[in-house]
């Protein structure tokens, strides 16, 4: 293993010599598009990459990269105001894909009933055009949704490969003006009803040429294989075109096991191949965090046959380009200091115009609710952060609410911490999930300041009058509902963050992201190099750390002025070593070719288990970077492990630097709903546990009957899923309980066959 890591930094020193870029950028660890991201598509023009696809209720974005590691949003070329846009979970956009042909950026994309369209812009940033419904060819019923677009570059012809049902699968050639000119190439073919649909869906078409064959692969379902077949010519002739009947993806699979609905191939001057997929993380306690959006490299076997690995869990190469100045994807903050919206911000469905200005009051974001509620969004992709905003708010009512929340594709599930009025009629502030809410009466006036802090599943609410001295509101609350799957298929849509009003209009005066003063849980860097979580009895750590390891932070907010007006004079972090220890270089945007603004010095502990304070003093930061720590050392072994860090102003002492870290073990015992219910035939079933001890969870019938022992044994404190298969069970009402300690708690479940 040691020669391994070795071999690996020698090559990366080698590389850095020949690119003269940082080591930072060398390799990546996916998701490079965290978040919801569906149906990715992908296009090379020039020197530049863009990608977009399904966005459903959220607003599309088209996002920009000149490295396809690192991406930007920089246009949404629908608008949330127009009036074809739907207003429900899984409505909205399906696919999108912005290409370049006759001089015009185009961008085409599909809305419910199998209707496509395409607005077009003089650049990539727009503005963007009103939609023009494309026509649908002799022949056809329907155009389908997550389509994409292919153009011939030797012919010069463009086609629009559609799929609109099981087995209607059909290449469109295009006219000049992006409508059809009545040739179709019909596919279906390719995965006839009359045999079963031996393809599943054939479903989110892409095509490519490498080495004059013409590539055509589909996904089975939205988490099923991936296949390809090529031909040699461009026709719908059966014979033509030769199919592997394999998945594409080959090893081992990691995080992320389902890739598929790949983009569009591309190939670099270096002649390597890269494709963008989604996928779903593996474990279940994450999926309503949508189909992450993966970078994989193609490659080709010696009959020219496309391959993909199965995306590590470990860092890979990245392709050969520069990076562009671009920082790693994740949720901006925004000071609201212009006066048109981000293009990073989305809507949720349907918005007016109307509803939300940056002119009405300077500096501030206006937000007024359409209907029931309004709200800003943008995909949350990360397990740990924290969010701030100084909301203005004068509710008058118990339904009147602004603060900030997480709200889930369904929009069934949400936490959220905000300004209203509590049920005595007094102005309250109050942070809650589902049925536990907690409420303090709000002294400080209409100008208050908000913080939500996630780790992990555990999420906590804060309120302060000036930013410096922070409240919690009531205990921690486990959203583990939050992040597991909700509903099956494209009602489900990832987990949104942001702002958010209720029954009536607040101001906004900004947004933060991953606030640098608020502690930043180590265990979840975006991108690394060598280092790993490990488990102990403080949850877990970012450990496995040797010299010149490196992880990164993404998007921390150091503060601007005059909005949030912070300075940072230290760097703090909480470590522990049983060895010598090392050193903890911070770097800013990127390692080397960025900005060192400190070093801190972690001296031995005496134990893995001992942690303790160590801080450096540091040069001022001010703004939104990409936050790399750097391990030196001359250990050979593990340096030392972090449980997280922080950045400190003149106003915080040394002894306050763990204000505001979230527990990593549930604060009590819980039993959660099963999901899905009614279920048929299997379920899954959720417990939290303070402490390890000894747990018992059993199946009773309606006649109190026990069933089935579920599971029995000692488990250790944290949060827990047990899978339940029903396959010899007859159809009913059946309770499952389950004792841990002193602790017993039942509930009910339904069995559907």
């Amino acid at each position: 293993m040691k020669l391994l890591r070795l071999s690996l930094l020698v090559i990366s020193v080698m590389y850095f010599q020949i690119q003269g870029q940082s080591v930072s950028f060398q390799t990546y660890i996916n998701p490079v598009i965290p978040g919801d991201h569906p149906d990715p598509t992908l296009t090379k023009i020039g020197n530049d990459f863009y990608t977009s696809g399904s966005s459903f209720n959220p607003t599309p974005k088209i996002y920009h990269s000149t490295d396809l590691v690192h991406w930007e949003v920089i246009s949404q070329p629908v608008s949330a105001s127009w009036f074809q846009y739907g207003d429900e979970p899984g409505g909205g956009i399906w696919g999108g894909h912005m290409v370049f042909y006759n001089d015009i950026y185009w961008h085409f994309f599909g809305r419910g009933g199998g209707h496509m369209y395409f607005v077009t812009a003089e650049q990539p940033e727009g503005p963007w055009s009103d939609p023009t419904q494309i026509e649908v060819p002799a022949g056809m019923y329907s155009l389908g949704v997550d389509n994409s677009i292919f153009i011939d570059e030797e012919t010069g012809k463009w086609y629009l490969l559609t799929k609109a049902g099981q087995e209607n699968n059909h290449i469109v050639e295009l006219g000049n003006e992006g409508q059809p000119t009545g040739t179709v190439l019909d596919l279906t073919w390719l995965n006839p009803n009359s045999e079963g649909n031996p393809y599943g869906w054939a479903e989110g078409p892409v095509m490519w040429k490498y080495k004059d064959y013409y590539y055509y692969s589909f996904a089975e379902h939205l988490v099923g294989k991936q296949y390809v077949m090529r031909s040699d010519t461009l026709t719908d002739d059966k014979s033509a075109w030769t199919i592997i009947g394999e998945n594409i993806f080959i090893g081992t699979p990691g995080t992320y096991n389902r890739p598929n609905h790949i983009a569009p191939v591309v190939m670099l001057d270096d002649s390597t191949s890269w494709t963008i997929a989604h996928s779903y993380h593996s474990s279940s306690n994450w999926y309503a965090y949508g189909r992450q959006g993966l970078l994989c490299q193609v490659k080709y076997d010696d009959q020219d046959f496309p391959y993909i690995q199965y995306p590590p869990n470990t860092p890979v190469q990245a392709p050969v380009l520069p990076s562009g100045g671009i920082g790693w994807m994740a949720p901006k903050s925004d000071m609201f200091d212009t006066i048109t919206l981000d293009p990073h911000w989305s809507h949720l469905g349907y918005t007016s115009s109307a509803t939300y200005s940056l002119e009405v009051r300077d500096g501030w974001l206006y937000l007024e609710p359409y209907g029931e509620d309004n709200t800003l969004i943008q995909n949350e992709g990360e397990q740990s952060y924290s969010i701030i905003t100084r909301v203005d708010f004068e509710p008058t009512s118990e339904n009147h609410e602004a603060g900030l929340w997480i709200i889930n594709g369904p929009e069934t599930h949400t936490v959220k911490i905000y300004s209203t009025v509590n049920s005595q009629g007094h102005q309250s502030i109050a942070f809650g999930f589902g049925d536990t809410k907690y409420e303090v009466e709000n002294t400080i006036g209409s100008v208050v300041w908000l913080k939500l802090i996630r780790n992990d599943h555990m999420m906590s609410g804060f309120y302060s009058q000036d930013g410096n001295s922070w409240s919690q509101i009531g205990e921690e609350i486990n959203a583990l509902e939050l992040d597991i799957q909700q509903t099956q298929y494209n009602d489900f849509t990832g987990n949104q963050q942001g702002l958010y009003v209720k029954g009536k209009y607040a101001y906004f005066d900004f947004y933060v992201y991953r606030d640098a003063y608020t502690p930043i849980m180590a265990k979840n860097p975006a991108n690394q190099y060598g280092v790993g979580q490990r488990s102990t009895s403080y949850g877990y750590v970012l450990g496995n750390i040797h010299t010149d390891d490196w992880a990164m932070y993404a998007g921390v907010e150091f503060g601007r002025d005059p909005d949030y007006p912070k300075t940072p004079v230290s760097f703090g972090v909480i470590a522990s070593s049983a060895n010598s220890g090392g050193v903890v270089e911070v770097w800013l945007d990127s390692i080397d070719t960025g900005s060192k603004i400190t070093e801190c010095n972690i001296d031995s502990t005496d134990s893995w288990d001992n942690y303790q304070v160590f801080s450096s003093a540091m040069e001022p930061v001010s703004g939104r970077h990409d936050v790399y720590l750097k391990f030196t050392g001359i250990e050979t072994g593990e340096l030392f492990r972090i449980q997280w860090f922080r950045f400190l102003t003149e106003d915080d002492s040394i002894t306050a630097i763990g204000n505001h870290v979230p527990q990593r073990i549930p604060q009590e015992f819980g039993l959660m709903q099963n999901y899905p219910n009614p279920f048929n035939p299997a379920t899954k079933i959720h417990f939290t546990l303070p402490k390890t001890c000894r747990v018992e969870l059993t199946l009773y019938n309606q006649l109190g009957e026990k069933v089935a022992t579920l599971t029995e044994g000692e488990y250790s404190a944290g949060i827990h899923q047990f899978h339940f298969f029903a396959n010899n069970l007859a159809s009913g009402i059946y309770y499952y309980r389950i004792k841990a300690g002193s602790y017993s708690q039942i509930r009910k479940m339904i069995l559907i066959k």
